[in-house]
């Protein structure tokens, strides 16, 4: 699973949020409201952390948390 299109999955699970109120909280266990708070206020941040957000709101807002919690097992 480590080709490139796949890799924006495996940031969202093991790489850990370098600023803000959550700095050191893994992507993937952000709460959605913070997430939201980017889209309100002018979007995420650009590069790879900004395609892992966004990449961790748009399952989150979708229902599909179980891809992130599997995931999540696999790369610990």
């Amino acid at each position: 699973m480590n080709n490139p299109d796949n890799q924006v999955l495996i940031d969202a699970v093991t790489l850990r949020m370098p600023f803000g109120k959550h700095k050191g909280l893994l992507l993937c266990d952000l709460p959605i409201s913070y997430l939201e708070w980017f889209v309100r206020n002018g979007g995420f941040p650009p590069g790879k952390l900004g395609m892992a957000l966004s990449t961790v709101y748009e399952i989150k807002l979708n229902g599909l948390t179980d891809i992130l919690t599997k995931l999540r097992s696999k790369y610990r």
